[in-house]
């Protein structure tokens, strides 16, 4: 038998809803023509109801905590599928678009998440596509409580993960070293030997592309000048169109990386490869979108680069 506090007031909800929504009290009462005193005081009866607090308050600022952010996406749906009601009454059946919310980690290339996602949004169906970049470990949390249908990274999900995951191997790339025209055409010359207290920009500690380049430079017994360290794949690429340093990025998105930030590819780090996964709760894959993108995957990464 369901307890009685087991039924979600949605009178609450909407009113937390809607101060999420407005950005604080003031303009939600206006909104709802209630007192801001009324409405603190129902959203502290469904945070009670809930057992957590929604928001916490930051100077002036009311601001979703964790706990928050979740109740808000589902009142983002019930309040969706609410107003799709009214609309099939009216004999205009509103057809929901299929959602996909994928995961993309910090490190994860940019220019590759966009070719890997680009087919979703071309399916006949028609699909919104919703993005959630973070550090692969926050990802994966999300991943397990279901509210990411996949995730794109560089690194597998090992055993010492306690999240019961699945790896998809999306493909495999060569890795090419790029810089702005005048400092590729001097570590041109010599390669990789030139490279030695060279300006160097690296993914941040842990991720797959730094461990790669870390045995590619004892092997050859390099030792460039670190400038910079990035968690942000794109950030770090940016600091390169600057001239700041070299930067190693995947062969396979060589034109994009050229094209879009102005640099040079001058040299292969030679029998290193990148691979990319997606993650998943599936051993098979089902999601309709999360299948196309292992497909443009296929297409894209695992031929040889």
């Amino acid at each position: 038998m369901i307890n009685d506090m087991d039924w979600l007031n949605y009178h609450h909800l909407q009113y937390f809803w809607t101060v999420a929504k407005q950005g604080g009290l003031t303009k939600a009462a206006d909104n709802l023509r209630l007192s801001p005193s009324t409405i603190s005081t129902q959203i502290g009866r469904l945070e009670e109801a809930l057992g957590h607090k929604l928001f916490e308050r930051q100077g002036r600022k009311l601001v979703l905590t964790d706990a928050g952010h979740v109740v808000y996406r589902y009142a983002e749906e019930i309040f969706l599928l609410g107003r799709e009601i009214f609309e099939s009454l009216r004999d205009q059946p509103a057809k929901r678009p299929l959602k996909v919310h994928v995961g993309i980690a910090e490190v994860f290339p940019k220019l590759l998440a966009k070719k890997f996602l680009m087919p979703v949004l071309r399916l006949s169906d028609g699909v919104q596509l919703i993005c959630h970049e973070n550090r692969s470990d926050r990802l994966l949390a999300e991943l397990s409580i279901h509210n990411l249908d996949v995730v794109l990274t560089d690194t597998p999900v090992g055993s010492s993960v306690k999240v019961r995951a699945y790896n998809h191997l999306l493909g495999e790339s060569d890795i090419l070293l790029f810089a702005v025209d005048s400092l590729a055409r001097k570590c041109r010359r010599n390669f990789p030997a030139s490279l030695q207290a060279a300006p160097f920009l690296l993914p941040a500690e842990g991720t797959a592309l730094r461990g790669l380049l870390t045995t590619w430079f004892d092997v050859h017994e390099i030792r460039p000048r670190i400038v910079g360290e990035f968690e942000d794949s794109a950030l770090l690429k940016v600091f390169g169109q600057q001239g700041l340093g070299v930067f190693a990025a995947p062969a396979i998105i060589r034109k994009e990386i050229e094209m879009q930030y102005g640099v040079r590819e001058f040299g292969l780090v030679e029998g290193q490869k990148e691979r990319f996964y997606a993650i998943s709760v599936e051993k098979r894959l089902k999601h309709p979108a999360v299948v196309a993108i292992a497909e443009a995957a296929k297409n894209n990464a695992a031929a040889p680069s």
